[in-house]
């Protein structure tokens, strides 16, 4: 059964953008190492991030977004940036025409999108997009794991992490926790 992990990069402070979708210097650890990320890729990272990144985007069999995040990327063109298939949380359709060879789908229920999603991911890993549909899903008992890597870097305002949870979430101590070059890599279970 998959595994349903919430996860973004975060400031300090709980923020995964600033009130404009800047994401700012929260990227930056993506361009500050020698190691490739990825194949062909942009992103350059220390071997500590290469070692926990790597495989962590391996195991990802679906994405959960926000039809937000799905509208701010153009839904990366129709190829998830990890996992093979991408089920969007929204109450609006696809744009006509997008991409009808991608394997996204879209459900206005998040419980419906994680259970369309595990479904997709087999044995692999749900990876929800931190902030709003985050939030909801933990809110709803859905996350298994919370990963953030976090930068140090304080916003003061923005897009939360957690988007509008509103009630307490007690997480067990931490089972990874990594040092990267400008990001501490940091992953929880849910306490149930």
């Amino acid at each position: 059964m998959a595994t349903v992990v919430m996860h973004a990069v975060v400031s300090v402070d709980g923020y995964i953008a600033d009130d404009n979708d800047d994401v700012g210097p929260l990227f930056e650890w993506y361009f500050n190492g020698d190691l490739d990320l990825v194949d062909g890729g942009p992103f350059k990272v220390s071997p500590a991030s290469v070692g926990y990144v790597r495989p962590m985007w391996a195991s990802i069999g679906s994405v959960v977004i926000g039809r937000h995040l799905f509208d701010l990327t153009n839904g990366w063109e129709g190829k998830p940036p990890a996992g093979e298939h991408v089920v969007v949380v929204s109450h609006r359709p696809k744009p006509d025409g997008w991409h009808p060879e991608a394997s996204y789908y879209l459900f206005d229920d998040v419980a419906a999108g994680i259970a369309k999603a595990k479904e997709l991911a087999g044995e692999r890993i749900v990876a929800v997009a931190a902030g709003d549909v985050g939030g909801q899903a933990l809110a709803l008992g859905l996350v298994d794991e919370v990963a953030m890597d976090v930068v140090p870097v304080v916003f003061g305002t923005g897009k939360a992490y957690f988007g509008p949870v509103n009630a307490q979430q007690l997480l067990e101590d931490p089972h990874v926790a990594i040092r990267g070059d400008r990001v501490v890599h940091l992953r929880y279970r849910v306490r149930r």
